[in-house]
């Protein structure tokens, strides 16, 4: 409880400067509604998130004009939120090179997420089950928009390719888990979320949202999603939706190498990811966690 004071009143200092250093007066009689300029403190707390966001974005040390060009903010802003972050923990510096990248705060804060989470327990547990039945990598990820997350993972030990890690983000188009999810949804809201061309991660990835909607079609035939080096080369997987929501928006994967197992081993390791996730959507309905 005391860290979780603290890092409350870490926010709220944080907040607290980007008012001060970046407040600017509205000018007197701006009508409301959508013509009405934004408050200073809202903007400034908008342009910090997205400042965040492009850390978080890039596995790189950026330079002020790196995050200039990337978000076309104004230097003198730049120079504000970067030293505000910074003071906060959000942020840290190579002394030498002068350049940036997301700092401690940022784990602490994104841990506290999934210690919060009442599923992740029971899914960690339907992982190690999972993968001692499968002897393959298993993952567990959460659909947000046209992305999936991964919230946990329990690797296999034989694992030649690193498929995701915890808080990664893959379009879900590109993803078994990704076209589970997605299945749960109607052709309509499936058009509000995708818009073609789809982004290409590999040479076999859908890029088209028709591809996408017959994708969805099987799945749902065959009771869970699969792709076939799609998401990465050398891997294939299979994924299942956790059905205690509706519709699903979370799902359970296992990842395989495509040189050691065949067509029939896929399905069979997809038949038991759909009785897993099933039995787990159960358990969490059972325990009251919507």
């Amino acid at each position: 409880m005391r860290m979780l004071s603290r890092d409350v009143n870490v926010v709220c200092r944080t907040c607290q400067r980007l008012d001060e250093e970046h407040l600017m007066p509205q000018k007197a009689g701006t009508p409301a509604g959508e013509n009405a300029v934004e408050p200073a403190g809202v903007k400034s707390a908008r342009r910090a998130i997205d400042l965040l966001e492009t850390f978080a974005a890039n596995g790189v040390w950026l330079s002020l004009a790196d995050l200039q060009l990337s978000t076309g903010f104004p230097r003198s802003s730049l120079h504000g939120l970067l030293r505000t972050l910074l003071d906060a923990g959000w942020l840290e510096v190579d002394s030498h090179t002068g350049r940036y990248r997301l700092g401690v705060r940022a784990l602490i804060c994104g841990t506290a997420y999934l210690d919060r989470d009442p599923v992740v327990p029971y899914a960690t547990e339907a992982l190690e089950l999972v993968r001692e039945k499968t002897g393959f990598t298993a993952h567990y990820a959460r659909r947000i928009g046209a992305e999936v997350v991964y919230l946990e993972t329990r690797e296999s030990v034989r694992s030649t390719h690193l498929v995701s890690r915890v808080g990664r983000t893959l379009p879900a188009h590109a993803t078994a888990l990704g076209k589970a999810l997605l299945a749960e949804l109607t052709h309509d809201e499936i058009e509000a979320v995708l818009r073609d061309p789809l982004t290409a991660l590999t040479p076999n990835t859908i890029t088209s949202v028709e591809a996408l909607h017959a994708e969805c079609a099987l799945t749902r035939e065959r009771g869970y999603g699969a792709e076939i080096e799609e998401g990465g080369l050398g891997v294939r997987c299979v994924a299942a939706v956790i059905p205690y929501r509706i519709p699903a928006t979370d799902a359970m994967s296992c990842s395989m190498p495509v040189d050691q197992v065949t067509d029939d081993d896929a399905e069979h390791v997809g038949e038991l990811l759909a009785e897993a996730t099933a039995e787990l959507g159960q358990r969490l309905r059972r325990a009251g966690i919507r």
